[in-house]
């Protein structure tokens, strides 16, 4: 891993974490290393929570018609 955990996208952190637990679930990673996996996917699950969480916020929120952003909420029609 070349780039810092901060700089990868969500995809690239996936794509990180998804190997590593590719690696564990061969069984034939010595137990240090797997300590090594297992500490280095936690940070990236870490990374993919911290994102998902930003864009959920993100996506509570919507730019009205003065560029200001105000809560968003989808209202049902009554039929």
């Amino acid at each position: 891993m070349t780039e810092s955990k901060e700089e990868l996208s969500f995809e690239q952190a996936m794509d990180q974490l998804e190997d590593l637990v590719e690696k564990l679930e061969t069984g034939e990673v010595p137990l240090e290393k797997a300590i090594q996996y297992y500490q280095e996917g936690m940070k990236l699950s870490k990374v993919c929570n911290e994102k998902l969480g930003n864009v959920e916020k993100q996506m509570q929120q919507i730019m009205n018609e003065h560029g200001e952003f105000e809560p968003f909420s989808i209202q049902e029609e009554d039929s």
